[in-house]
C-alpha cells in the first residue's frame, strides 16, 4: 500500500512538472537574468590584465572584462560590476551577491561550496622579486629561508600554496586592496607569489621588478567563471557558449590584444 502511494505521488509530480517546466526552472539563474535584463558579476578589479578597475572613473577594463561584455551582449541584457575582493568571492557568490564572478583558479577548496564553467584560460604560479635582488634567488628553494618574507594577497589560490611551497620562510598575508607585489616595492618582503600571467604585466608596468629565474611554474591552474554550484541550467548555458566563442577565434582575439 506505501509502495503504491509513494509510485502515485512521483508520478504526480512528474506530470507537474511535465505540464509546467517552469517550476522545475524556477530557480535558475539564466532564467531569472532573461526576466531582470541584467547580468551581475563579481569581479575584483586587481588582476591585471584579466580585471582592472579605473578607481577616477570606478569603471573596469581587461580580458574577463571584454568576455562579460560579450556574455551579457549574447544575452541581451545590462551588465553590472558587483565590486569583491578574493577573500570573499566564494563567499559572495554563495549569499547570491551575483550570478557569476570572472575568472578565478578552480581549487579543490573552491569545488566544494561553488560551482565552475568549463576553462578557457590556464596559468602557472611563479615568484617575483626586486630586480636589484634577483641573484638571491637561483630556484624555487632559495625563498624557502627564514630570512626571506614571502608575500601574498589574502583569500587567493597563492596563499594556500606559499604555505605548501615555503614551510621554512616568514609569510604575510595582505589584505585587499593592498597586493603582495607592492610589498616587494615597498622593501617590506623580498618575494610576492602571483601567476605568471599577472607577473608578466608586473614587470612591464614595474621595471624594478623580475620573475624569479625558476625552471618552471607550478601548481598548473584553469581559470573559469565561478556560478552558483547547484544550477546545472545556468552552468549548461556558459558551457556551450564558452564552446561557441573559442570555436569563433574570440578567446584567441582577446588573448592576443591582452596578452601580445
Amino acid at each position: 500500500m506505501k509502495r503504491t502511494i509513494v509510485t502515485l505521488a512521483a508520478t504526480f509530480m512528474i506530470a507537474v512538472l511535465m505540464a509546467n517546466p517552469a517550476i522545475s526552472e524556477a530557480q535558475s539563474t539564466l532564467h531569472r537574468i532573461l526576466e531582470a535584463g541584467e547580468i551581475r558579476v563579481g569581479t575584483t578589479g586587481d588582476w591585471n590584465p584579466m580585471t582592472v578597475r579605473d578607481p577616477t572613473t570606478n569603471t573596469y577594463r581587461g580580458f574577463d572584462i571584454d568576455v562579460v561584455t560579450e556574455l551579457a551582449k549574447d544575452l541581451g541584457v545590462r551588465l553590472v560590476f558587483v565590486p569583491t575582493e578574493w577573500k570573499t568571492l566564494v563567499s559572495g557568490m554563495v549569499a547570491g551577491k551575483y550570478d557569476i564572478s570572472t575568472s578565478a583558479s578552480v581549487t579543490p577548496s573552491r569545488i566544494r561550496t561553488v560551482g565552475f564553467t568549463r576553462s578557457y584560460f590556464q596559468v602557472g604560479t611563479v615568484p617575483v622579486a626586486l630586480k636589484k635582488d634577483i641573484s638571491r634567488f637561483a630556484g624555487w628553494e632559495d625563498i624557502n629561508r627564514a630570512d626571506v618574507r614571502v608575500a601574498v594577497t589574502l583569500g587567493t589560490s597563492f596563499e594556500q600554496q606559499v604555505k605548501q611551497f615555503f614551510p621554512r620562510a616568514d609569510i604575510k598575508a595582505v589584505e585587499a586592496p593592498a597586493r603582495d607585489f607592492q610589498e616587494v616595492l615597498s622593501g617590506r618582503a623580498q618575494v610576492s607569489i602571483t601567476s605568471n600571467l599577472e607577473a608578466s604585466q608586473l614587470v612591464q608596468t614595474y621595471p624594478q621588478l623580475a620573475v624569479v629565474p625558476v625552471d618552471k611554474p607550478r601548481s598548473p591552474a584553469d581559470l573559469a567563471f565561478i556560478t552558483p554550484q547547484t544550477d546545472q541550467v545556468w552552468i549548461n548555458y556558459l558551457n556551450h557558449w564558452i564552446t561557441i566563442k573559442k570555436n569563433q577565434g574570440f578567446f584567441q582575439e582577446l588573448q592576443e590584444r591582452w596578452m601580445p
